[in-house]
């Protein structure tokens, strides 16, 4: 029970999470840095458990485009196998002597075939080959207009384009000392309005010998603003309200702290509501830091300049231990 003492009884505990209380049931965090939940999903076959579509949404640029490739030259080789084996003779106008300008004659014919070119110079001959060739021929439209939903779903889907500070600080504030982490909006294009933050502080505590999770609001300076145009340093004041008040680092390690955030907000571009999560543990919480700002005049005093790179700078300052403020 002595952790449990330490954590102040003026907080108020947060019910609805959606996560349980038995943190023996639970992995290394509660929600990972790039906003997806820290869950591996078990049972039934792995077929239907998986989303393809979903996964070729949300996937790296790099990967999508790979699999794509991949596809396309896996699916001619296997057309231009077929071709080869049945015999050459029922493809008109091959003029390749060797096997191997045989067989890549028989791939470019598939690849002009699926793509629905067709040059003329190779046609097929016969009836079986006519078969596989109108077959492999509506197996790339229906791959393309796959392909073409796959790639509109990537551009229109509605997201937030958010950057996050690496770490959480405990910074100086007023007379005391605050839990502090910033967001800014990464893309030209895309600023958010009405936004609003959400921030809850998970902790594992010892409830008569036995561990469980629990759950509290953290309350902020400002849990709102109409719009994100600039850098957003989120401030949870460290005061007699504050669950983290009267806490030192080494309690937030000895309860495997994490702060849970989810923001959301209005996207002008994709006129949508847009959302986005990330958590901080206690591991990624920096005592005694403040932030670097972010933005500054132009040298015309036109604009106003907001440099990203510096999202994760702080300096190192003095500030008041938790359990001191």
């Amino acid at each position: 029970m002595a952790l449990l003492k330490k954590i102040n009884p003026l907080s108020r505990q947060e019910m609805d999470t959606g996560f349980g209380v038995n943190s023996g049931d639970y992995g290394n965090r509660y929600t990972n840095k790039n906003g997806q939940v820290n869950i591996r999903k078990l049972g039934l076959t792995l077929l239907r458990r998986s989303d393809t579509f979903g996964n070729m949404l949300i996937m790296p640029i790099w990967r999508f485009v790979l699999i794509i490739v991949c596809f396309y030259l896996a699916i001619n080789l296997v057309f231009a196998c077929i071709y080869y084996f049945m015999g050459m003779q029922h493809l008109l106008g091959v003029i390749g002597n060797t096997p191997g300008e045989k067989f890549m004659e028989a791939f470019f014919f598939s690849a002009q075939t699926i793509t629905t070119v067709g040059y003329g110079r190779v046609s097929p001959v016969g009836l079986a080959t006519n078969m596989i060739a109108s077959l492999e021929s509506l197996m790339g439209v229906m791959s393309f207009a796959i392909v073409t939903g796959l790639m509109y779903g990537r551009f229109a889907r509605p997201r937030a384009f958010l950057l996050f500070s690496h770490d959480a600080l405990i910074a100086p504030y007023k007379d005391g000392a605050a839990l502090m982490f910033r967001l800014a909006s990464f893309k030209n294009l895309h600023h958010l309005t009405d936004t609003e933050c959400q921030v809850t502080l998970a902790l594992v505590v010892d409830d008569n010998g036995r561990q469980v999770n629990q759950f509290f609001p953290l309350h902020l300076e400002r849990s709102r603003i109409s719009s994100l145009a600039l850098s957003w340093t989120i401030v949870h004041p460290i005061n007699a309200d504050s669950p983290l008040y009267g806490m030192t680092m080494k309690d937030l390690e000895a309860a495997r702290a994490e702060i849970l955030v989810f923001v959301r907000g209005f996207d002008d571009t994709f006129s949508n509501v847009v959302q986005q999560r990330t958590s901080y543990t206690y591991d990624e919480i920096v005592h005694g830091a403040k932030f670097q700002p972010m933005f500054t005049r132009s040298a015309n005093h036109a604009s106003t300049l907001l440099d990203l790179d510096k999202i994760n700078l702080y300096d190192r300052v003095p500030v008041a231990q938790m359990a001191d403020v």
